[in-house]
């Protein structure tokens, strides 16, 4: 993914986490097992979003590695899901497009070789449907991450299969030190991944589309060589065009960024459209920040598609410590925020990976918790942060350094919807009818939908002062939770974009 790939959250929109009423009233009475509309001081819901990268090149994340079979590949997807919703995650964000290749079955495009080490083999199954289905059952969205641009490496080059794009069209392809490049400045590269993102949402219940930061390659070490596109550039100049280069490179990346937030906004009213550009924009932006000029180098005006409000959220890759000097994280934060004119989520990534990781400045274990703290600390501030993103899942899984356990037990040890899109879909879904049981161990709540509008229930319940709650698919018509000590218990119909109705509560 992202750079680290090239070389190897305020309890969101004002709300806090929920807490015990500061002074309880006292019920009031109904029959048992009923169900009422009466107040009992239901809390805010807790929305911040808690979201996990899935790197699926080289197996960085899944599958672990190639050859494994298929009840192996889908158990250890399904154990990335199940410790992402243990430890207070509400979203994946799985790569489905690496390298002009395909997570699923694809008329466009050939297998990812992760799973058998041969681009183009079938694994016998598809990841991305099972995904989705198995990321839902647990309340958990998923978002399609795709690369438009990024074609292999160049070693790569005798090991393409036929159906690849590169295999189709070699004239778009290009080769830039160590890597193989879908010539930004052609059109056609851009048809190709617009039209990989239309299959991907007509086929499958996905969340969000996600893109991250390979626009041009990022320089390499110990190579000179610009990149070879001389061609589309004096096709652009004999067709009158005036531009430098450096903008031309960057009017495509521009172009391509809009059109694929339009085509995603004119095929679908509710999935999200994500970016996760480079963490700094230029170097002095803000004031004495240091290091890689994303829109010289790699010609990306993140800034722009920003302040256009060409998505619905930016994860900016956020990778340095809240102590660095040259890359301070608050600091980059703080500089994101004031650049988020549009009100667009704001939802920064953080270098989990760096925690006990070999090198020779690791991250401590409590430095995610300190910049989740940060984060929080933000998002008050018009256009703040309301989530975060941890890179990577194997971070995750594997509770480096104990942050996950640290998490669970302080930050996240309440639970949180991601923040609700307004500008896509304002308009509330409509309460649903419940019903409740109390048996021995739990007490089953049956729930009706009024309307077709919501998408997830918010089961929240309240055991000895402490609330608790589960997210399921709307689809669900019977939830169970735990009867000891119950005080009751509320319902929320949430839509495709996290816009909730009224609550409906029953008492016992």
């Amino acid at each position: 993914m992202l750079l680290a790939l090239a070389t190897a959250f305020a309890a969101a929109c004002g709300d806090s986490p929920t807490q015990p009423d500061p002074v309880p009233k006292p019920p009031t009475p109904n029959p048992p097992d009923t169900t009422t509309t009466t107040p009992f001081t239901v809390p805010a819901i807790s929305r911040e979003f808690r979201g996990m990268w899935i790197a699926t090149v080289a197996n960085i994340d899944w599958p672990s590695r190639t050859g494994l079979s298929i009840p192996q590949q889908q158990a250890e997807l399904v154990a990335l899901f199940d410790v992402a919703q243990q430890a207070g995650l509400n979203a994946v964000i799985l790569h489905v497009r690496a390298a002009g290749d395909a997570l699923y079955p694809s008329s466009l495009e050939p297998w990812m070789r992760s799973f058998s080490g041969t681009q183009g083999v079938d694994p016998g199954w598809d990841p991305l449907q099972y995904a989705v289905e198995q990321s839902h059952a647990r309340g958990l969205e998923l978002h399609a991450w795709f690369n438009p641009f990024r074609a292999g490496n160049a070693s790569d080059t005798a090991r393409l299969a036929e159906s690849h794009f590169g295999r189709k069209r070699p004239d778009l392809l290009r080769r830039y030190c160590s890597q193989l490049w879908f010539d930004p400045g052609e059109a056609a590269t851009h048809d190709q991944a617009i039209a990989v993102v239309q299959d991907v949402l007509t086929r499958y219940d996905i969340d969000g589309v996600h893109i991250d930061d390979y626009f041009y390659p990022y320089p390499e070490t110990g190579c000179t060589s610009d990149f070879p596109d001389s061609v589309a550039f004096a096709r652009y100049q004999s067709g009158g065009g005036t531009l430098s280069r450096g903008d031309w490179r960057r009017d495509n990346v521009n172009r391509f960024v809009e059109r694929l937030y339009t085509t995603v906004r004119e095929r679908s009213r509710t999935v999200r459209v994500g970016i996760s550009p480079f963490g700094i924009w230029r170097p002095g932006n803000p004031a004495g920040i240091t290091g890689l000029d994303a829109y010289a180098s790699i010609y990306a005006d993140s800034r722009l598609w920003m302040q256009r409000g060409w998505a619905d959220y930016f994860a900016p890759q956020l990778y340095w410590s809240s102590t660095s000097v040259g890359q301070n994280y608050g600091a980059l934060l703080g500089w994101w925020t004031q650049q988020n004119i549009m009100r667009r989520h704001l939802w920064p990534g953080l270098a989990s990976y760096r925690i006990a990781d070999g090198s020779t400045a690791p991250y401590a274990a409590s430095e995610i918790p300190t910049q989740i703290g940060i984060t929080r600390q933000q998002a008050s501030a018009a256009g703040g942060p309301t989530g975060t993103i941890l890179y990577n899942a194997s971070s995750v899984k594997n509770d480096r350094g104990g942050f996950v356990t640290s998490l669970k037990g302080g930050l996240y040890a309440n639970g949180a919807i991601p923040p609700a899109t307004t500008w896509l879909e304002a308009a509330a879904p409509l309460v649903p009818a419940i019903a409740a049981t109390r048996g021995t161990s739990a007490v089953t709540v049956s729930i009706t939908p009024n309307g077709t509008d919501a998408y997830w229930w918010l089961v929240r319940w309240r055991t000895s002062g402490t609330w608790r709650q589960r997210l399921v698919p709307a689809s669900t018509r019977s939830v169970d939770v735990p009867a000891a000590g119950v005080e009751g218990l509320v319902v929320t119909a949430i839509n495709r974009i996290g816009v909730a109705s009224s609550d409906i509560t029953w008492r016992p």
